[in-house]
């Protein structure tokens, strides 16, 4: 089993990744998700395919309000990543319409985005980098729901507090390089 001593999204993240590269096989592909019950990871052949089949280099499960559970998404949430996202159409002309956590993408390509964030800004650091070097993305709606326990992140004001500065700073950061 593989465990992640310090807490933070990034540094799960990051140690998955140190994990493969010390593997003798490299996957093709690489999927993200919460480990907390909100996503449906029966939904990964979805996330996918557009990489199997069309050829795309990133692919983002968006939790939109139609396929999301009644709260599992608070509204400091909803709003902070309506403001990432419009702040990120403007800025660099990004179709994204969520930060969402189920993700896939090439693993070469992820390699190329050399990931550093261990926190909260994991997620939108990866979408920055991936216009940057013009990733081919798309978006795909999947069911989201309630979490298993609190979030530390969306559960607090002070976890929401810092998120969404992590997530500003990483967007104005991206739009003076």
């Amino acid at each position: 089993m593989l465990i992640e001593t310090q807490k933070g999204y990034g540094y799960a993240c990051l140690k998955g990744m140190d994990y493969i590269a010390k593997g003798e096989t490299k996957p093709e592909i690489i999927v993200f998700l919460d480990g907390d019950y909100s996503d449906f990871p029966q939904e990964l052949t979805k996330l996918v395919a557009p990489i199997l089949n069309d050829n795309i280099d990133f692919v983002i499960g968006a939790r939109v309000k139609r396929l999301r559970e009644q709260g599992a998404m608070t509204h400091p949430q909803i709003f902070g990543n309506w403001l990432a996202t419009f702040l990120m159409k403007i800025m660099f002309g990004a179709k994204f319409t969520d930060l969402g956590p189920f993700r896939a993408i090439k693993y070469k390509k992820l390699l190329a985005l050399n990931m550093q964030d261990k926190t909260y800004g994991w997620t939108v650091e990866m979408q920055l980098k991936a216009l940057k070097q013009k990733l081919s993305y798309i978006e795909i709606p999947v069911n989201y729901r309630n979490r298993i326990g609190v979030s530390k992140v969306s559960g607090t004001i002070k976890g929401a507090i810092f998120a969404g500065i992590k997530i500003l700073t990483w967007i104005f950061k991206y739009s003076f390089k």
